[in-house]
Parts: structure tokens; C-alpha cells; sequence
């Protein structure tokens, strides 16, 4: 009876030590971004432990049962030996992928990542082969050593042969398991052990190092069991009444700026240019043509993106529908089927035609379903393009190239017409053909630039420019120099209308969204816009309540001209608050996110 205690406690205390031993490695891996001292290492550790030792609990049940099993039978050691080593690859695969995703996601592993694996070579593209190996390497030979260790625990375990003992330690054992479900739920409240609970600090990077990456994985499949998200803060009435004061749709006085309401346009998604990559931050360096456009033709001064990866910004942008924290849209496709777009409507309406080019795999995040579904008549996309210019680029073929395809299109397409089209070479590992700054971020933003203006120029020599509408915008922003979700920099975007069929050069400096791009465009070619419920036509006399909101992994941010929050759902606390309204902002986004997903539900 000794032997077996001691075994489990044993295997609890080591599994316990592992937990803490990857938290100090994962810290250290990233501590060239962060100032920390020794106390943050101790205070990580400490205010991490709960969900450790809860986690570890999960690890030993199937332990506790063999070794209550072994009372009766003898169980031989080969069993646990698969068992172990099970385990050790598991702690090891998510050791390691927790560390090396989160300097990309900045948020700790969850299922999430599953999603990509359907496409796993365009999920891979952000990454060398050397940095794929080194890591699967260091998956060998952690499981290696953990397996080692869980070994030399195990000792050979023989049933024992007085009935009375048997009877006697099997119930000492019964009587442990509602111990054991205890510590796993954190107590005998009502709350349960859960992720919040681990969060200490105003520092996110150490409340992201406290939290244990294998509890994280597991605890987010409850948020992505289902397709749907729920979000319920308040009586349906007073969500109702918010929402409405924040989102009129409708287009009324709208000063008309374009010479046309039939243009061609087309709409280019720029990938990850934020704000902090243009004239917004102070740098009229990296993206000259774009500052250059801006002060030509309409620019949105204060837009923001609503999201934080491409999936997610693409339906906000061509549908003017809200993100959600933890879940696409895009990849729903019933859901993403029902919803308004821009495409569909220029088509009903206008007899536009209408195709989206993208260099990259059309297939990735169910992108194809949304964009076919959503009125889009020919998609050009890696697959028409020959094998030498696929392998121009990690992620496809690179944006020079696509470019080209985008003026071809011009040329060839039957008036009026609609192009969308997504860039790709502004995205990790930044591998574009020139070099003209020492940061190779910068460098392909640069490259970005350069492709846009080019394009441009070939565009003012056609004969369509005067008739043509070209509207800019990134899909998303990136962390890069320091930004986090608490920086309004992050989100903060351009959008530039350009083209021969802009009547005047205007600067608009109300706040506003991405997705109030369709409404506004709408609005402007006096079509009618009430599908989009969440799209606001920025232009009209209507837009009396300004404000953006931003949405990220399990938190949001929002402002308006007064104020600024950044709201962390995990701690269910206000991580960031500038100015005097943050509560009324707080209420809002709360509004804005529970009006969403019961409209997601409903579709």
C-alpha cells in the first residue's frame, strides 16, 4: 500500500515540477521582449500553481487507477509505460508549441490551432523548415527525458494477497476520489478551477507565463464546442437600446464624394499594414505611396480594425460584421453564407461583376465558401498560377506578381465591375525580393508600398482610371516594436479611397470601423444598406455616436473621442482604461458583442 502512495505522489510532485520548469523556460524564450526582475519569475510561478497542481490532478487519474486496479490484478509496467508516454509527448508537444506560437499569437495555446491543421502548408508558411525541425527536435528529446523520468517513478506493482488488505486499501483509495475531484475543480465553491483565476498583474505577458498551457488547451474547447458563441450581459431590452443608438444604418445628408455611383472598384486588403507602419506612427519612410495617396484622394483618418487575424478582418471588411474573441465566422459556413457582402449586393443591385484574387491557398479558413457565397463570380487564387510562381513566396505567390494579375484583370473584366484582393507578402516570414531596410518587417512593408505604387501609376495611364474606384484598407494590425491590445496604435488603420472617380481630396476624421466600409460605399453609390446592421455609413448625417471596437483572443478593446478600454474577459477585468467614460465604453462593447452573437445564432 506504501509503494503505490508513494508512486502517486511521486508522480504528482514531478508533474507539478515540469509545469513550473516549462513556465521558466517560457519566460526566458521570450524575455529579450520584457523588463523582469526575479521577483516576476517567483511571483509567475506562485500565482500559476493552482492551475498546475489542478492540471496535474487531470494527468494522475489514470495513474490512481491502475494503481487501485493493481490491488486485485497485477498490472504490468509496460502499461504505465504507455501511458507515459503518452504523456511525456503531449507535455512536450504543448510545451513547445505554447512557447513558439505565442511570440506570433501572443496568447496561450488553445484549440484554436486545431482549425489550421486542415491546411497545414499554409499553416506552416509563417515558419523556415530549420525552425520546423529544431522545435520537432526539442519535442524528442523533452519527451525523451520527461518519459525517462515517469519511468524511473515506476515501480512494479504486485497485488496484494490478503483479502482484508485488499478490502481496506481499496476504500482508502475510494475514499481519495472525491479528494481528487476537489483539487481538480479548485475547492468546494461555486466557482471552478479556470484561467482568470491566475491573473495578478497589469503586465499581460505575466499573466499569459502564470498560466499553465495544457489546462488553456483543454479549457477552450468549451469555447469551441459548439459553432455558435454566446454573449449575455445584460436584459435583452437594454442591449436593444444601445445598439440601436450605436449603429443607425441609415444614409441620410450624405455628402456625395465620388463622380459617379457606378464605378469600377476594387477593394485591397492590406495584409497587416497598420497604422504603425504609415504616416499615423510618424514614419513617412516605409510606406511613402500610401501617405502620398491619403492626401490625394479620401482618407479615413481614425479607422480601426475589429479584429486581430485575416479571416476575421475579411468578413468585417466585405460584410461590416462584428468579430468575436474566440471564434471566426468564416469558418462556419453556414453562418458565413447568410451574411450580407458587398459583393452580392453590387451584383443584385448594379449587375457588377464581380471575382477576388488572392496568391495564397483560397481553401485556408474556409475562405472559399465565404467569398463564393457572398457573390464573388471568379476567384483567381496559388492554384492559377504556375508552380515557379507558387513557390515565389512562403505563403503563395508574392504580391509584385498578383499585382499584375490585378491590372490584367482591369483590362479584361466587363464594366462595371467589382475586384477584391488580398496581399500576402507583409506577413511572417517576410520574404520579399528587395531589401531596402535592415528590419526585414519593415522592409516588407516597404515592398508592399512599392507594389502599390507601382500599380497605381500603371492604373492613371489606363483609360478606366477616371471611372475607377480603388478603396485601401489592411485587414488587421500586428504586434511588432512593443505595441499590445492596451496601444490604440495596434488596431489603428488607413483606409484610402483613390482613383479617378474621387470628385475631391478629403480627409475624414470621425472614429469608425472597418466594417462601416459597406454601409459608407453603399451609401455613397445610393444603394440601399440596411442588411448590414452592424455597418455604419460614416458620411451621413446619422453617424451621431463615433467610436471603434476591436476584438481579440478572449478581450476587446473600444473607444470613442473621449476615451480608450482594454477589457480582459479571462480575469473579467478593465486591463486599460484612459479618459472618464471607460464604464460607459465597457457597456457598450458588452452591448455590441451580446447583440452579435444572438444575430449569429438566429442566422
Amino acid at each position: 500500500m506504501k509503494q503505490r502512495v508513494f508512486y502517486l505522489l511521486k508522480f504528482y510532485v514531478v508533474t507539478v515540477i515540469l509545469f513550473v520548469v516549462a513556465k521558466v523556460f517560457f519566460i526566458i524564450y521570450h524575455i529579450s521582449r520584457e523588463d523582469l526582475s526575479f521577483l516576476d519569475f517567483f511571483q509567475v510561478i506562485r500565482h500559476g500553481l493552482s492551475l498546475d497542481l489542478s492540471m496535474t490532478l487531470y494527468l494522475l487519474i489514470i495513474p490512481f487507477l491502475l494503481v487501485m486496479a493493481s490491488l486485485w490484478v497485477r498490472i504490468p509496467k509496460w502499461v504505465f509505460r504507455i501511458y507515459d508516454g503518452i504523456i511525456a509527448f503531449l507535455l512536450s508537444l504543448a510545451f513547445v508549441a505554447d512557447t513558439s506560437l505565442y511570440e506570433f499569437w501572443q496568447f496561450k495555446l488553445d484549440a484554436s490551432c486545431l482549425s489550421y491543421l486542415e491546411t497545414p502548408t499554409e499553416a506552416m508558411a509563417s515558419v523556415s523548415t530549420g525552425y520546423i525541425l529544431i522545435r520537432l527536435l526539442c519535442v524528442l528529446l523533452a519527451s525523451l527525458v520527461i518519459f525517462w523520468i515517469y519511468d524511473i517513478l515506476t515501480p512494479l506493482f504486485s497485488k496484494l494477497n490478503s483479502l482484508s488488505q485488499k478490502l481496506i486499501a481499496t476504500l482508502i483509495f475510494l475514499l481519495l476520489i472525491p479528494l481528487i475531484i476537489i483539487g481538480i475543480r479548485g475547492g468546494v465553491d461555486e466557482s471552478t478551477t479556470n484561467i482568470g483565476q491566475v491573473y495578478y498583474s497589469q503586465n499581460q505577458f505575466l499573466n499569459h507565463s502564470a498560466v499553465n498551457p495544457v489546462f488553456s488547451f483543454f479549457a477552450s474547447f468549451e469555447k469551441t464546442a459548439s459553432n455558435n458563441v454566446t454573449y449575455h450581459f445584460m436584459e435583452d431590452g437594454e442591449c436593444e437600446r444601445i445598439v440601436n443608438e450605436l449603429y443607425n444604418t441609415q444614409s441620410i445628408g450624405t455628402d456625395t464624394l465620388l463622380t459617379t455611383q457606378t464605378p469600377n472598384i476594387i477593394v485591397i486588403l492590406l495584409e497587416s499594414c497598420g497604422g504603425q507602419f504609415t504616416e499615423i506612427s510618424g514614419r513617412s519612410d516605409i510606406t511613402p505611396n500610401l501617405n502620398r495617396l491619403a492626401q490625394e484622394g479620401i482618407y479615413f483618418t481614425n479607422c480601426y480594425a475589429n479584429s486581430w487575424r485575416t479571416d476575421r478582418g475579411t468578413v468585417c471588411t466585405w460584410s461590416g460584421y462584428p468579430s468575436f474573441p474566440t471564434m471566426s465566422v468564416m469558418k462556419i459556413p453556414s453562418k458565413s453564407r447568410t451574411l450580407p457582402n458587398i459583393a452580392r449586393t453590387l451584383q443584385t443591385e448594379r449587375g457588377y461583376n464581380t471575382h477576388y484574387l488572392y496568391g495564397g491557398d483560397i481553401n485556408f479558413t474556409n475562405m472559399r465558401s465565404y467569398l463564393v457565397s457572398g457573390g464573388f463570380g471568379q476567384l483567381t487564387w496559388k492554384d492559377d498560377y504556375t508552380k515557379e510562381e507558387q513557390a515565389s513566396a512562403k505563403w503563395g505567390v508574392r504580391d509584385d506578381i498578383t499585382f499584375e494579375t490585378l491590372y490584367q484583370l482591369t483590362t479584361t473584366m466587363q464594366e462595371p465591375y467589382l475586384i477584391g484582393y488580398s496581399t500576402l507578402s507583409s506577413h511572417v516570414p517576410w520574404d520579399v525580393p528587395i531589401h531596402h531596410f535592415d528590419d526585414e518587417v519593415l522592409n516588407a512593408f516597404y515592398y508592399l508600398d512599392q507594389c502599390v505604387g507601382q500599380f497605381i501609376e500603371k492604373m492613371r495611364k489606363s483609360g478606366t482610371w477616371d471611372k475607377t474606384l480603388i478603396v485601401m484598407l489592411p485587414d488587421h494590425g500586428i504586434v511588432y516594436d512593443g505595441l499590445n491590445e492596451s496601444t490604440p496604435l495596434l488596431n489603428h488603420i488607413p483606409m484610402i479611397w483613390a482613383g479617378g472617380a474621387v470628385k475631391k481630396t478629403q480627409r475624414i476624421e470621425q472614429i469608425c470601423n472597418q466594417t462601416d466600409l459597406p454601409a459608407t460605399l453603399l451609401g455613397q453609390l445610393g444603394l440601399n444598406h440596411d442588411d448590414y446592421t452592424f455597418s455604419r455609413d460614416v458620411l451621413s448625417k446619422t453617424y451621431a455616436h463615433p467610436m471603434a471596437i476591436h476584438t481579440y483572443d478572449d478581450g476587446f478593446t473600444m473607444m470613442d473621442g473621449t476615451s480608450f478600454v482594454n477589457y480582459d474577459f479571462i480575469s473579467d477585468r478593465l486591463v486599460k482604461g484612459e479618459g472618464m467614460a471607460t464604464e460607459r465604453l465597457i457597456l457598450q462593447a458588452k452591448a455590441i458583442l451580446q447583440a452579435a452573437s444572438k444575430d449569429l445564432n438566429g442566422r
